[in-house]
């Protein structure tokens, strides 16, 4: 035999051992092969049914004022907060700085995107009304917040109702002077343009005071350049001839301001101070007994709610036009609490 015959011939043996073998455990590879099928499919369905479990309930579209102040970036935290627990998914855009024309801009985008809902600041002097339209109009709700369009169609509004802010501030401004004072107000119109909610505010104010005769306000300033104009507007106050011995301040950008002027000028004490906001720069001044005290909105309330009135509204086409988030009033006697609670929610 040739050595090409002889190779031949023990292939061959070779093949007819594999045949054998197959025939006598054909039953035996049969199963492994249905087992090894059988685990692949069950692999492939389990990671399908992941996929199925994580996907979110809703798409939710939220439009900031903007990204640097801190109220928005806490109003950002109690929105995640929410959206975790009901298992939804929100897509948060802001301009950098506050922008109507930009806020349009990202309305424009959710709307036609068709999100499953819009969570929105409205910016005053602006046309929000008929983009707000617009998606309801094709069945996105839309719920506004902090600030309202009242003559959209817009699902509901989450905030705070100003009246009883400007009412807040009054009764720490009663504590604070004693029940006798002149008082000055300083209004910022670049960080809150709306006129209808300053004006709420404003009628809190005086409304509560009315009943106290010796409390005036003998001046309103109107800021429109930031902690800048509030130290200029605090100088001429104090330079002044109405002898002003209290100073009222409507955002935290001017609480900042007036109060910086008043400690350089060494007048800690003379001075009585209720502001507005709760930054770190604010809370110490409080715990110095430097401002009297401030009232605010609740952002981190006010974003957690709004995510929940979405979810109402998608599920139980049912939710209440107007969510008053409450006012929050800060004074020595509770800034060390309200420090420790607002570290555990940032963390």
């Amino acid at each position: 035999m040739s050595i090409n015959s002889e190779g031949m011939y023990h292939n061959m043996k070779a093949v007819k051992r594999v045949f054998n073998f197959i025939n006598k455990h054909a039953i035996l590879i049969l199963m492994i092969l249905i087992c090894m099928t059988s685990g692949f499919l069950f692999w492939i369905q389990r990671e399908e049914a992941n996929i199925f479990i994580s996907k979110p309930r809703y798409h939710f579209y939220f439009i900031a004022q903007n990204l640097v102040d801190p109220f928005w970036k806490e109003v950002r935290q109690g929105l995640e907060a929410a959206a975790k627990e009901q298992k939804v998914v929100v897509e948060f855009n802001a301009p950098r700085f506050n922008s109507p024309q930009e806020e349009l801009r990202f309305l424009d985008i959710a709307v036609t995107s068709e999100v499953d809902g819009i969570i929105t600041h409205v910016s005053s002097d602006t046309d929000f009304t008929s983009l707000i339209n617009k998606a309801t109009g094709i069945g996105i709700p839309v719920v506004t917040i902090e600030n309202d369009d009242k003559n959209s169609d817009r699902n509901s509004f989450v905030g705070t109702n100003s009246f009883e802010l400007g009412k807040a501030a009054a009764e720490l401004m009663i504590k604070a002077t004693g029940g006798r004072a002149n008082i000055a107000v300083i209004v910022s119109n670049d960080l809150e343009p709306d006129a209808t909610s300053q004006n709420l505010k404003m009628n809190g104010f005086l409304s509560t005071l009315k009943d106290y005769p010796e409390m005036k306000v003998v001046r309103t300033y109107t800021s429109k350049m930031g902690i800048l104009s509030a130290e200029e507007i605090t100088q001429a106050i104090l330079s002044g001839i109405d002898n002003i011995n209290a100073i009222f301040t409507t955002s935290s950008v001017d609480t900042i301001g007036s109060t910086q002027l008043v400690v350089d000028r060494n007048r800690v004490g003379s001075i009585a101070i209720v502001g507005y906001g709760d930054t770190e720069e604010i809370l110490r001044y409080i715990s110095k007994d430097i401002i009297y005290g401030t009232v605010m909105s609740d952002p981190y309330k006010m974003g957690y709610e709004s995510l929940n009135a979405m979810i109402d509204i998608k599920e139980k086409n049912n939710v209440s036009t107007f969510i008053d988030t409450g006012v929050k009033v800060i004074t020595k006697d509770n800034v060390d609490e309200y420090e420790k609670k607002s570290a555990t929610l940032k963390e």
